[in-house]
């Protein structure tokens, strides 16, 4: 790293939390790991790596209490996950003690809810991708066509019903009522297909939605609009949608969206290339409006622009990571001050060849409910990937 773009102070103490000979992670960086209390971090434990996961392979949902010497507890299985994002396993918001996982019954793909203190646990008839944060709604995409146009993003077992179909009717974005189990398709592929332009449209493109986020308040969701085209390229528009599919605003129109998170219930900090003239890609502030409103970058040559993105408690501080960068293939989760425009890094987190294409390990930094720590996903030499925190809190109490 560039001393001018970044620091790394001392004293920041990493801890591994999980060992081998089992492989653990958690996934992607927008779910709830910890429990309200920061007692309990939530992972997936899996033996085998370095390969496609296949409708038989089975991985167990468990929790480390960090009270008790990093102590694993079995708490249940999944049928339904992909490496970059596990099985969507996350505390469910506003509850103490209950978590929400996607599995496979049977012909079909399912949610599990579990009071982990009880052990007892209920079904609800879909998978989900996002929770709202008062707990009561989620939403999803077709997890089986996520699959079929880009695998490690979606789950084995299940074909897609519609292979043949560029943009179906009758998939899309679903809402589940987490309380009474109701599940509504809310935005079919087929609409949004129909909205607004395409950039780049051609035929024998093929549209998906993924990466959904409820907005602070839950009365809106992003979603990645994405089609992919015969040569497997694909590009991307940004929207944005009342929780019952309505209102729907392309607030990134050019094709070129990836990560993004939520600034506040107005505005959306998200990745994007060739905005206001700019070359490569950037951080960008967009307003909740078609077209983004007044686009203004953040953080340019410092904030990576292709790392995974979070606010902390607060919004002073900017939770970000790298892909591997130079030869030596160090990732390097780091903060971005708001305010200042500084940059601290976390540590380097060394990638290994062998972690590539879906299999590869994103450290993808998730926070605790008060900010003071960061758990993230790594391989350790002769132990596979494991679950590792990081003390961020002299760092964001300067």
């Amino acid at each position: 790293m560039n001393s001018a773009v970044g620091i790394r102070p001392t004293g920041i103490g990493v801890r591994q939390i999980t060992h081998g000979p089992k492989h653990h992670w958690f996934g992607y960086y927008d779910k709830l790991q910890f429990d309200p209390t920061a007692r309990y971090v939530l992972g997936m434990q899996v033996d085998f790596e370095h390969r496609s996961p296949r409708t038989d392979d089975q991985i167990k949902i468990g929790m480390v209490d960090l009270e008790h010497e990093d102590r694993w507890i079995d708490l249940g299985k999944s049928h339904a996950w992909c490496w970059q994002q596990g099985c969507m396993l996350q505390w469910l918001p506003g509850s103490q003690r209950e978590i929400i996982w996607n599995d496979r019954q049977g012909d079909r793909f399912v949610a599990q809810i579990m009071d982990v203190v009880s052990g007892r646990s209920r079904t609800v008839q879909h998978p989900v991708y996002c929770v709202s944060p008062d707990g009561k709604h989620a939403v999803a995409p077709d997890f089986r066509r996520i699959n079929d146009v880009r695998p490690g993003y979606g789950y084995t077992g299940i074909d897609d019903p519609h292979g043949d179909d560029p943009a179906p009717q009758d998939s899309g974005i679903v809402h589940i009522d987490l309380v009474t189990g109701k599940v509504n398709l809310v935005l079919s592929l087929a609409d949004i297909a129909r909205l607004g332009e395409i950039p780049n449209q051609q035929l024998g493109i093929k549209h998906y939605f993924n990466h959904l986020l409820f907005s602070p308040d839950g009365s809106r969701f992003i979603a990645l609009h994405r089609w992919r085209y015969p040569d497997g390229s694909r590009l991307t528009r940004a929207i944005t949608a009342r929780r019952d599919g309505t209102d729907v605003r392309i607030f990134c129109p050019n094709g070129y969206t990836s990560h993004f998170i939520w600034q506040d219930n107005e505005h959306i900090l998200a990745q994007s290339r060739h905005w206001d003239g700019n070359e490569g890609w950037g951080n960008f502030l967009f307003k909740d409006v078609d077209g983004g409103g007044m686009v203004r970058e953040v953080g340019r040559g410092v904030l990576d622009p292709s790392g995974h993105l979070s606010y902390l408690p607060g919004g002073q501080w900017i939770l970000n990571d790298t892909y591997p960068k130079t030869k030596a293939r160090m990732q390097t989760p780091h903060l971005y001050h708001v305010a200042s425009g500084k940059r601290v890094d976390l540590g380097s987190f060394h990638l290994p060849a062998v972690y590539k294409g879906e299999w590869r390990v994103d450290t993808h930094p998730r926070f605790s409910p008060d900010g003071k720590i960061v758990c993230i996903d790594a391989p350790v030499q002769g132990q596979g990937r494991q679950l590792h925190l990081i003390d961020i809190s002299d760092v964001i109490g300067r």
